[in-house]
């Protein structure tokens, strides 16, 4: 057995790194695909020169990987959205470097899922210890781990980390037929406003397609490429993909690739960009390519909502992940998830300052969930699906938090 920092994944077998990478169900995470992050990469997305430096930790046996830890040495904290700026501004008060720090992560993607890919807890254990003494014996403020799911979690806390909370808000598959199914869910207030934005973008002329991966020309990247920079552009923000990226994406995982492209007097209009596999869907971008798009009410809503939910009902996806905030989720039944974070932080004043900041968050973002169930937007209430899908801070929180 034996352990391997990476800064590249060129050395690793796509076939040994994917493995690792499927759940209890047989279903491969596309945002941990080998493909994808390595078109990260190779693009410089994520890179030594956006302050993306891989450090991915390995265990070996032999020539076989037995488990790998997606993590990168950190110059700033863009792209994480499990965000720490205030802790940073405290180190550069008390005149204290806070980056480089070490992040595991997806980059760019607010994406719960598996951060110690392997499949046995002795071998997530050995990750978490090569984690932790890397931080402690390199040149950094700090080790995060974002958004791993609940049992990793658990490890995590075990071995001294700090957890956090945060909220996302998913949508769950109850087995509609179809769309107006799923609306019958909802109260009449939310159902009708639905209709109504809907039918806005309808009588603006306005229709929608979806175009997998494997049908995506490059014509129609570059397409996408305008809308995404255009989101970006409007927001005052540099963009952190690129459309050599977006092409990779598209040849390498094909199967795993969803453009809801809307088109109005025979031209493309605007588009949102979905990552998915048997089991999930990832909402992540969206943007338009006509800036008199903005006059077209509820377009947005269409484009990011209404289109993949009708993917995920005509697929039998079962999950579709919303991304990070936006309250304005649940009125389109999307239910509060509490998702977490894990962290270390080297010096000993700062770790105790934060850990206080954090027991008075997690009671914060506890009392905010409360309120958020006080306002479902289904006529019989929450369904029990969602309450046994991790809602609640999990035990290792509130042990952790006393």
């Amino acid at each position: 057995m034996k352990i391997r920092i990476l800064d590249s994944l060129s050395d690793v077998a796509a076939a040994q790194w994917d493995a690792l990478t499927v759940n209890e169900h047989g279903h491969a995470h596309p945002l941990l695909a080998h493909a994808f992050l390595h078109a990260l990469h190779e693009t410089g997305c994520a890179s030594q020169q956006s302050g993306w430096a891989p450090q991915f930790i390995t265990l070996w046996e032999g020539q076989t990987l037995r488990a790998a830890m997606p993590l990168y040495l950190k110059f700033h904290s863009y792209g994480e959205y499990v965000f720490d700026w205030s802790w940073a501004e405290a180190y550069h008060r008390a005149g204290l470097d806070y980056y480089p720090k070490l992040l595991c992560a997806i980059p760019f993607s607010p994406v719960s899922g598996s951060r110690l890919l392997a499949r046995s807890d002795d071998d997530r254990h050995a990750l978490i210890a090569a984690a932790l003494a890397l931080a402690r014996d390199a040149n950094v403020s700090s080790l995060h781990v974002l958004l791993p799911n609940s049992s990793e979690h658990a490890l995590l806390v075990e071995h001294g980390m700090m957890p956090r909370a945060s909220v996302q808000f998913h949508w769950r598959n109850q087995g509609y037929a179809n769309f107006d199914e799923f609306l019958t869910t909802l109260t009449q207030e939310k159902r009708k406003k639905i209709r109504q934005e809907r039918r806005k973008v309808r009588e603006a002329g306005v229709t929608f397609r979806h175009v997998r991966g494997h049908e995506i020309d490059e014509a129609l990247w570059q397409f996408w490429t305008r809308c995404y920079n255009n989101t970006y552009h409007d927001h005052h923000s540099t963009p952190y993909l690129n459309f050599a990226f977006f092409k990779r994406l598209g040849a390498t995982m094909p199967g795993n690739v969803l453009l809801a492209v809307g088109e109005h007097e025979g031209r493309p209009l605007c588009a949102s960009l979905c990552l998915y596999n048997q089991s999930h869907l990832y909402g992540r971008y969206w943007g338009v390519a006509r800036h008199d798009a903005g006059r077209i009410s509820g377009l947005h809503f269409e484009a990011c909502y209404y289109q993949p939910l009708e993917f995920c009902i005509a697929q039998g996806i079962q999950v579709f992940e919303g991304g990070a905030q936006g309250e304005h989720k649940l009125a389109r039944g999307f239910l509060p998830v509490t998702c977490h974070s894990a962290h270390w932080i080297k010096r000993p004043e700062f770790a105790a300052a934060i850990e206080r900041f954090l027991e008075r968050e997690r009671a914060g973002i506890g009392n905010y969930v409360d309120e958020l169930h006080e306002h479902t937007p289904f006529r019989q209430g929450m369904p029990e699906e969602a309450l046994q899908a991790g809602i609640f801070i999990d035990d290792a929180v509130k042990t952790r938090s006393g």
